[in-house]
């Protein structure tokens, strides 16, 4: 059966459930917001009815679609949930509403394929083989990244991604906000930021070698209330909405705004190209951290989720070397170098997080034996012998491998088999440890994605590999497998209008992916 992610137990019997204008859906009570999404999904495309009844049905009654919130005696896991199908009824059980959603995204592509149409089909018979299904997630992480500083992406966009992140399962939507060439977030406190921070005067193209530019401005941000309409679409779908701000480096819009929080203190414009800047936040003025602090006392009130994400990545410390207040700070904290302050100026912003509530990533350049330990890293570069270590000593982890998951690489950088193939967990890592794994993410860098045409791309089919590496159990994984599944799984995402990259290219094979591996100065690599 093409259900992606493969569930954990599948057991396929006899008959088929036809589902007709008789059908109706139960629920109890605490399980009615998941019949009215589901009422509403099945009634664009099949115009049936399917009238809501606020009472579990018996086992007995015939033509119900049921959703059932059960006790956690019912030995189903959080995020899991058991899906019958018979000739008669369907009956989807779960411990949460997260579940029983789960469960019936796995009903949906059970469906015809039509059902994905967000009109009436009157000619499609729509049949839905019996079966029972066990299933739960292996990772409660299950994540994609989006960079909007880069390139703005539209709301309609993001809906659009988040819409199929709920189809296959995934459950955290990484919103990078923040770059060198974008601050993308309205702050009320900093109204500059979007004013100057949002708009560059030109981008380049062509690669990272290239000499070329588009040739015309680019600019785009997001009012605090489009914020809370895609916070309250994700949340819809079951998907926390987990912002960046980046610090202290990737700063350039926020320092061409705001010129005295760098350490030279002069004007400088939004980059039109990409890259790592020597210029980031002063560590050692205090205005830096009363301005990071008030801009965030904005964001948690628009996020109402525990995790935040600070960034930490690419950091020079060139102006830190040359900073008379970086180097007071230095000597005022006994730091033994630019490193250290670095860790001192995660930890100071940390401190103020966790004092609001909140949980804090990292990018893992932030890992250091004086970071809090409680401090989450995000592992995309870098050795495993660190990684493991962190690990050992209790700190949580969450993947996201350059060479496999970073969605901007080509196909034949990173085809899709080598995708797929992501083991999350680390060889020699014990068993005692492999819960400090979170789970697995997938960020899109935007550099060279200007579009919704590369965005869908670059995206799929990766982003549902990723999908089923984070949602199924080891052992049911099979490469072949998921190519059979992914085949049927094309013809839902043509109707939901995504333009994926071909199948018969997201697997360049031997010579042939060796032939057209691309240099540096002709494709960006990262």
């Amino acid at each position: 059966m093409n259900i992606i992610p493969m569930p954990a137990i599948l057991t396929e019997n006899e008959g088929k459930f036809h589902f007709t204008d008789q059908i109706a859906i139960s629920s109890n009570p605490e399980a009615k917001s998941i019949a009215l999404w589901a009422q509403k999904f099945l009634q664009k495309s099949s115009g049936f009815p399917l009238p809501i009844e606020n009472t579990v049905k018996e086992d007995s009654e015939e033509n119900y679609i049921t959703f059932l919130l059960v006790s956690n005696s019912a030995n189903i896991k959080p995020e899991g949930y058991k899906l019958r199908i018979e000739p008669s009824r369907i009956l989807i059980q779960a411990i949460d509403l997260a579940g029983l959603f789960y469960g019936f995204q796995t009903l949906r592509q059970l469906l015809p394929k039509e059902i994905e149409q967000n009109e009436p089909k009157n000619d499609i018979k729509w049949k839905i083989p019996c079966v029972l299904i066990e299933d739960s997630p292996r990772f409660s992480w299950r994540g994609f990244m989006l960079d909007v500083g880069r390139h703005f992406q539209p709301i309609a966009q993001i809906k659009k991604m988040l819409d199929q992140m709920a189809l296959f399962k995934m459950n955290r939507f990484h919103f990078h906000l923040t770059e060198d060439q974008g601050w993308r977030i309205q702050i009320n406190k900093y109204p500059k930021l979007t004013e100057i921070g949002s708009k560059r005067n030109d981008t380049k193209i062509g690669g990272w070698l290239s000499k070329q530019y588009r040739g015309q401005p680019h600019e785009g941000f997001y009012t605090q209330d489009e914020i809370q309409e895609i916070v309250g679409y994700a949340k819809e779908r079951f998907i926390e909405v987990i912002p960046e701000i980046e610090l202290p480096g990737h700063s350039r819009a926020a320092l061409a705004a705001y010129p005295h929080l760098g350490c030279l203190g002069t004007q400088m414009e939004v980059p039109s190209k990409f890259g790592i800047f020597h210029d980031i936040y002063c560590a050692g003025k205090e205005e830096t951290f009363s301005f990071l602090q008030n801009v965030f006392d904005e964001l948690l009130n628009l996020f109402p989720y525990t995790y935040v994400h600070i960034g930490g990545d690419e950091t020079p410390k060139k102006r830190w070397k040359s900073c008379p207040h970086c180097q007071q700070r230095i000597v005022e904290k006994n730091l033994d170098d630019e490193k250290d302050l670095q860790t001192y100026f995660v930890n100071r912003m940390f401190n103020y997080l966790t004092s609001k509530g909140k949980k804090v990533i990292g990018w893992n350049e932030i890992l250091h034996p004086n970071l809090n330990p409680e401090a989450v890293g995000q592992w995309w570069i870098g050795g495993k012998k660190k990684i493991i270590s962190h690990l050992r000593q209790g700190r949580k982890i969450i993947v996201s491998k350059l060479t496999q998951v970073y969605l901007d690489y080509n196909y034949v950088m990173t085809p899709l088999r080598k995708t797929y193939a992501l083991e999350p967990i680390p060889s020699g890592l014990e068993s005692k440890y492999h819960s400090n794994i979170l789970g697995v993410e997938a960020p899109l860098w935007t550099e060279w994605v200007p579009n919704n045409t590369r965005f869908e791309w670059q995206v799929f089919p990766r982003i549902i590999a990723v999908a089923e590496t984070a949602w199924t159990q080891k052992e049911n994984k099979n490469f072949q497998s998921f190519m059979t599944r992914l085949t049927a799984i094309y013809q839902r995402l043509s109707l939901m209008g995504i333009k994926p990259a071909t199948i018969k290219n997201v697997n360049p094979k031997g010579i042939k992916r060796f032939l057209k591996m691309p240099s540096i100065g002709k494709w960006p690599l990262v």
